[in-house]
């Protein structure tokens, strides 16, 4: 834009950016430079949508394994946040979800440091899975019953130990077959294989 006019808007910004330090003139091209350069980089965006497919596919190759892997053992289910999920939701279908649920009650109780808060969650987890006709009360004997009765009176991290253990082995013995053998399993275990035998076809 040019103009010969006295006064004309356009000629005193010439003046004005004429009378800039070359310095600055040229650093402004530079920047100019720059981000016309970063606008017109399509590979960028494409470089971090590939990035998330490969991080998306990592998480799919470990899920599938460690679907696989809760067969070899309970211990091996009870390590895997989704297994106990998974594990969760079929004791659900046999309406016996209390005994897994005494379980983690019991290891979220071990974890409790104040003596204080000891002994109301003591009471708490008593109460509601342990003393005769609790709400959701498990399936152990009366003697174990009893001995955790009496552990209460100087609750420490270590009272339900002995419930606890007769909860594990009654799930391990009883429903833990029965979840690998489920429909629910068997389907997840078929996905699982099916991801792991597509990934070795494409290498």
């Amino acid at each position: 834009m040019s103009c010969w006019m006295p006064g004309c808007p356009a000629l005193s910004m010439c003046r004005g950016v004429a009378a800039l330090p070359i310095t600055c003139l040229e650093r402004a091209k530079d920047l100019k430079t720059r981000l016309g350069i970063l606008l017109h980089k399509p590979e960028l965006g494409h470089k971090t949508g590939s990035s998330s497919k490969l991080q998306l596919g990592s998480r799919r190759r470990d899920s599938s394994r460690e679907v696989l892997e809760w067969r070899e053992s309970f211990d091996q289910l009870l390590k895997s946040k989704s297994g106990v999920n998974a594990f969760h939701t079929f004791l659900k279908t046999e309406f016996s979800e209390e005994n897994l649920d005494f379980w983690l009650a019991c290891e979220d109780f071990k974890k409790t440091r104040s003596k204080t808060k000891l002994a109301s969650k003591a009471n708490r987890i008593f109460e509601e899975f342990v003393q005769s006709e609790a709400p959701r009360e498990v399936n152990i004997d009366h003697e174990t019953r009893e001995i955790t009765r009496k552990n209460l009176s100087g609750a420490t991290s270590a009272c339900f130990n002995e419930a606890q253990a007769k909860t594990r082995t009654l799930m391990e013995k009883d429903s833990y077959p029965r979840f690998l053998k489920s429909a629910s399993y068997q389907d997840m275990t078929r996905q699982a294989a099916s991801r792991g035998s597509s990934k070795r076809s494409h290498t």
